[in-house]
């Protein structure tokens, strides 16, 4: 089928721009309107109606070669072949009609061996723009191999081309939206979503795919390391707006990546280029590095800016709350480049706990981590998704639900071997809410959970002294260097401690309720809460 889609796709020279310049494409896409540039240098773009992932509307062509294999569900719904074929018709014949088409071609995967090749057709230039952010381009200095190219993937961002009401009958579709993927034929089709997030994202459902086989787990975490001593290695687990961005920008380590990476017998390594960060409250006091990383070549999506001035207001959430900026890595002082790395010594999984009722840091016995991973509680946050306008309690298996085509206990499984194996740490940080559920408490201070986590990753939380909560069984620490010891146990934070109670028995009930959809052994299923 590739071969076929090449044939098809016209990719003639002088009419397929492949890897134009940084500097050519911000020129193109403010030439074609797509975008301006705010004062501080940053391509300033807007994603129209879709301005999150459109989970809804993602299917996976259902074939022989890969059907048993598939978590089927929610997540991984099964599109006829054929109906994948016709949607890919219908987006080869948009682009064929365009005068021009922006190509990027590059990889996923710092680690050569571990690898994929991912060709981006598009016919907009700021979307050829995120994508040469985004992955690594060959030649570059995230490329660790000798700058040249192999083809797996073919992605036709074709997301100006909405399906009319006819093409959505024969398709069986009822939306002008359709992200279909094809696992075998290693095609993505995104039609009618201008959300360049839907490009980032599908390649790493193909890296969730195709690293097992290769003896690497995908994981959904960002990573850093300790710039004086490289086996000081931390993984950050969690779903958009957690924090993994935020926690792993930190001035006294190096940036590996901010949210995709495999762990394989060498390492870990970063599946990206670049980072995707969420920019909704954006300080310079809160986060330097993120906000000194917006300068040109960066690309703002959605964020409003001054017409006059043309400054950034990052308060501003009037057209998302979800608004991104996207910058390569090299624009964080220090990142390790290419961006690789040895095995972890600490892994921490973020949620963003709405009920307000998980203490901000707990350390997690090796049966809990199974169970906290596989049950993936967090919160879905305001405009990640379309039609997500406030906090959602949510479970996402492995802490990536929507990105996982295979079984989530496989996933789980592989974590469980390299933490035994390496005799990593893992942690539990909450970054939502204390003093209440959301729209009574509020979110944890930022430097505190700063704080916690360089406890953690100086080794000296490890030796601290633990008590156990009654309702979850988790282990929290009495104190932490610099953070006030009332907000380690949730209880305290709280004025109606009933109301607490009645919470956390609540959420504790949910997680039992999900743990039950998951095959577990019987010491993973009792590292779970308690009443």
């Amino acid at each position: 089928m590739t071969a076929q889609l090449d044939a098809s796709l016209d990719l003639s020279k002088g009419r397929a721009l492949v890897n134009l310049s940084r500097a050519a494409l911000v020129e193109r896409a403010i030439k074609a309107g797509e975008g301006r540039l705010a004062a501080n240098g940053a391509l300033v773009c807007e994603t129209g109606s879709r301005t999150g992932r459109s989970p809804a509307d993602k299917f996976l062509a259902d074939t022989p070669q890969i059907h048993d294999k598939i978590w089927w569900g929610p997540v991984n719904k099964p599109m006829d072949p054929a109906a994948f074929d016709r949607a890919v018709e219908i987006a080869t014949d948009y682009l064929n009609a365009l005068d021009e088409v922006h190509v990027f071609e590059g990889f996923a995967g710092a680690e050569v061996k571990h690898r994929l090749g991912v060709r981006v057709v598009s016919g907009m230039a700021w979307h050829a723009l995120f994508a040469q952010t985004l992955f690594i381009r060959p030649g570059s200095s995230c490329d660790a191999g000798d700058g040249s190219w192999k083809h797996d993937w073919t992605i036709l961002a074709a997301g100006r081309r909405e399906l009319t009401l006819e093409e959505q009958a024969a398709l069986g579709h009822n939306s002008p939206v359709l992200i279909a993927q094809s696992l075998d034929r290693r095609i993505v089709v995104i039609l009618g979503t201008q959300y360049a997030g839907e490009i980032k994202k599908s390649i790493f459902y193909a890296m969730n795919y195709d690293m097992p086989e290769q003896g690497v787990f995908p994981m959904h975490c960002s990573c850093n390391v300790d710039r004086n001593d490289p086996s000081n290695v931390a993984l950050f687990f969690g779903l958009s707006g957690t924090g993994k961005t935020t926690l792993s920008a930190d001035p006294d380590r190096a940036l590996v990546g901010d949210d995709e990476h495999g762990w394989g017998p060498g390492g870990i390594f970063n599946f990206e280029g670049g980072c995707y960060a969420k920019c909704i409250k954006l300080s310079r006091e809160g986060e330097p590095q993120i906000w000194d990383a917006i300068r040109f070549g960066s690309v703002l999506e959605n964020v409003v800016i001054d017409e006059v001035t043309r400054e950034p207001d990052y308060d501003d959430g009037s057209l998302t709350e979800n608004t991104r900026v996207t910058y390569p890595v090299t624009f964080i002082p220090g990142a390790r480049i290419p961006s690789v790395c040895g095995h972890a010594k600490n892994v921490i999984f973020l949620t963003a706990d709405a009920f307000g009722v998980l203490p901000p840091v707990s350390r997690l016995s090796p049966e809990q981590a199974m169970y906290y991973f596989i049950n993936g509680y967090t919160s879905k946050l305001a405009g990640t998704e379309a039609g997500v306008t406030e906090p959602v309690p949510n479970f996402s298996p492995c802490f990536g639900g929507p990105f996982l085509p295979r079984p989530p206990g496989e996933y789980a499984q592989m974590l469980a071997e390299r933490i035994r194996e390496h005799g990593a740490n893992v942690w539990l940080l909450n970054t939502g809410w204390t003093g209440g559920p959301y729209g009574v408490g509020h979110r944890f201070e930022l430097k505190y959970t700063r704080r916690m986590v360089s406890e953690i990753l100086s080794g000296d939380l490890v030796n601290a002294e633990y008590e156990t909560d009654a309702f979850f069984g988790l282990s929290i620490p009495r104190a932490v260097e610099g953070v006030p010891c009332e907000v380690l146990s949730p209880q305290n934070t709280w004025a109606d401690k009933q109301a607490y109670a009645e919470q956390a028995k609540k959420l504790a009930e949910l997680f039992r309720k999900n743990a039950e959809k998951f095959e577990m052994s019987d010491e993973v299923r009792s590292a779970g809460p308690r009443s």
